[in-house]
């Protein structure tokens, strides 16, 4: 076969990347899975679905084939499909689940993405640029697509949260605080792994309001509400910054750094779980998330590792040791400088 064939091929598949990313969203939000795995195991028929889902069936039937040929489900007779292990992951009640992330994808960072050009001209944020207003505040205004979003972050955290608990060890930490953690499924999880811990749930108000401290670690979490830009709760041995600082420029990444410097017990440090950008021209995620938070926000990145040594020695931090983990991220562990 002819070499610049199978050269155009891999470079056609690679530009009609866009085209996967709408079919495993459309998957998504008709719930192609769910009602996959509520059937028997035979499948059901593009027919059958489409009734269930409200699509039309010829269709749904172009969509599932296309689908099937990426190995999200199979044809296992003429027009009935079945689960395959790659589907399984668009299920809502898998414990592995990706589908608000896929729904995530699909909506808002699709069209941002969308005027990818306009951030690569001007280094501004495209999602901005599109919908005239940055990402969060937008997110506020739609509370639908905010929930989406929520779920996506908690979805693409199941397997980072499995992976630091593989890698990381907290035996020496006495009092962990997690700064911007969310529902607190992150640092909740770290405290039932290690019951030697206290923890503190740090958030704005209305992000930790809703939280319930379960039974088994009354004593030894508790929450607080404020912003980073402003304070953190001073005097802990750690602090833990999931997917924070990638959201900001180096500027306002030092203002968050500098407080958490300022509360910082004596020996304490500072883990920042990212993706690290490393060297060489191989296939990253890390790559891939660096341009989505140029697209996505106003300054935030991925870093290398020297570009992280120069922030943290900037805020009277210095970078310890670049931990990784079964997962994409890597714990960027900092000590007072």
């Amino acid at each position: 076969m002819d070499p610049r064939a199978d050269l155009t091929s891999h470079f056609l598949q690679l530009a009609s990347g866009n085209w996967v990313t709408q079919m495993i969203h459309v998957a998504a939000e008709l719930e192609l899975a769910d009602h996959l795995a509520a059937a028997n195991p035979e499948g059901l028929t593009a027919e059958e679905l489409a009734a269930q889902c409200g699509a039309d069936a010829d269709a749904l039937f172009r969509l599932l084939r296309g689908l099937a040929s990426l190995g999200l489900f199979a044809e296992t007779e003429p027009r009935c499909f079945v689960l395959t292990p790659l589907a399984d992951l668009l299920r809502s009640d898998h414990p592995a689940s990706q589908r608000q992330f896929v729904r995530m994808l699909g909506g808002e960072h699709y069209d941002a993405w969308a005027d990818l050009l306009h951030s690569v001209r001007t280094g501004e944020s495209a999602f901005r640029h599109h919908y005239g207003e940055p990402v969060f505040p937008w997110y506020g205004h739609n509370p639908e697509r905010g929930a989406i979003f929520d779920g996506a972050m908690t979805d693409f955290s199941r397997v980072e949260t499995q992976g630091l608990l593989a890698a990381y060890d907290f035996s020496a930490i006495t009092h962990l605080v997690d700064v911007g953690g969310g529902r607190g499924q992150l640092l909740q999880a770290v405290l039932r792994h290690h019951g030697h811990l206290r923890g503190t749930l740090f958030d704005q108000p209305s992000v930790v309001e809703p939280v319930v401290v379960a039974p088994e670690l009354e004593g030894r979490f508790q929450v607080a509400s404020g912003d980073f830009f402003h304070s953190v709760p001073a005097g802990a041995d750690a602090y833990l910054l999931k997917h924070i600082l990638h959201d900001w420029g180096d500027d306002a990444c030092l203002t968050i750094l500098g407080h958490i410097r300022a509360g910082l017990a004596p020996g304490g440090r500072v883990l920042i779980l990212e993706q690290v950008i490393p060297p060489g021209n191989d296939p990253a995620p890390a790559k891939m998330l660096d341009l989505n938070m140029l697209v996505m926000t106003e300054g935030g990145r991925e870093r290398t590792p020297g570009e992280y040594a120069q922030l943290l020695e900037r805020a009277g931090l210095r970078l310890e040791a670049i931990i990784a983990t079964p997962s994409p991220i890597s714990v960027v562990e900092a000590v007072l400088g």
